[in-house]
């Protein structure tokens, strides 16, 4: 879903369409349609017997790509629903061989472009965060006036990884006492008033922001069940490749897949393995893929993205 304004750059583009338009026949979900970038990367690098079928929680997102594709007709469907949604992804596919599976996490360009998202530090409209606004989830400045500051602070600690989470959870639960806190810039500034960027180039609240985002739209716990669905959900020789930008996801897929391809789940002090491995899949990236300079050059996105691929197996190894 990488890219910036309205000309959208999907992250690891040549490698997405190497990794999953091997198959000549059988359904592609795009699990974070976004932009559609990967999507068209793919319509163009598949045969017509490949069909894709675009997921996103985003409304707006849907409406863009149904236009986008439009000519493409029955190759492309766009459903508004999460990737943690298996009935609905179940009803889509069908009977038909689901051959590869794509997962693009974190924040689109275009959500954090839009003015009235609250994605943004320059955002003085909103202080939502929600991927979905349709939702009758909390918003991010419903979370932040009703968390009290341990909370706060264990969610900023958690999903940020940021080691000031105590002292910014205290200036915002001070500035939400003189009134309420109605938008991206203005959490934004309570923010850098309370700690010093470490790094010139980097906003301070970029941490804070990314922890508030992941809580509300429970992110990493959708990630988890969408993962341990879609590798027991693809064809025997399918493929499945996430892209994660931060360490917090990464380390979701690579023990996934680790779990998935027989590897032994036990505690190290276990003289012998009791959890009986049995392997799905083979893992295709030993380390992870990451984007070559000059992606990264073209588009600053791309810098943290790390792309892990794996594969079914034709026979499941119950050894």
């Amino acid at each position: 879903m990488g890219g910036f304004g309205m000309v959208h750059q999907p992250v690891l583009e040549r490698e997405i369409t190497d990794a999953l338009s091997g198959a000549t026949g059988g359904v592609i979900l795009d699990c974070t349609l976004g932009g559609g970038g990967h999507s068209a990367a793919l319509l163009d690098a598949t045969p017509p017997s490949v069909s894709i079928i675009g997921v996103d929680r985003d409304p707006a997102a849907i409406d863009r790509c149904r236009m986008r594709f439009e000519a493409h007709g029955e190759r492309f469907r766009a459903i508004h629903a999460s990737f943690g949604d298996a009935p609905v992804l179940d009803a889509a596919i069908g009977h038909r061989p689901l051959i590869g599976i794509l997962m693009d996490l974190g924040l689109s360009s275009f959500q954090l472009d839009a003015t009235g998202r609250g994605f943004s530090f320059s955002d003085h409209l909103s202080l939502d965060m929600r991927f979905d606004p349709t939702s009758s989830e909390l918003t991010a400045r419903e979370f932040i006036h009703r968390a009290g500051l341990q909370e706060l602070a264990d969610v900023i600690f958690r999903y940020g990884e940021e080691p000031r989470s105590r002292r910014i959870a205290r200036a915002i639960i001070d500035a939400r006492e003189t009134g309420p806190i109605t938008s991206g810039a203005q959490l934004g500034d309570i923010i850098r008033s309370a700690v010093r960027s470490r790094d010139p180039r980097i906003h301070p609240a970029t941490r804070t922001f990314q922890a508030l985002r992941i809580a509300i739209n429970h992110e990493l716990e959708l990630l988890e069940r969408s993962l341990d669905w879609a590798i027991h959900r693809l064809t025997p020789a399918g493929r499945i490749a996430v892209i994660s930008f931060h360490s917090l996801e990464d380390r979701i897929v690579k023990t996934r897949f680790a779990r998935f391809a027989g590897r032994c789940q036990c505690p190290p002090d276990f003289p012998v393995c009791r959890c009986n491995p049995c392997a799905l899949i083979r893992v295709l990236t030993r380390k992870p893929i990451v984007p070559a300079d000059d992606e990264v050059l073209n588009n600053p996105r791309a810098r943290s993205a790390k792309l892990r691929i794996a594969q079914k197996l034709e026979a499941v190894d119950a050894s």
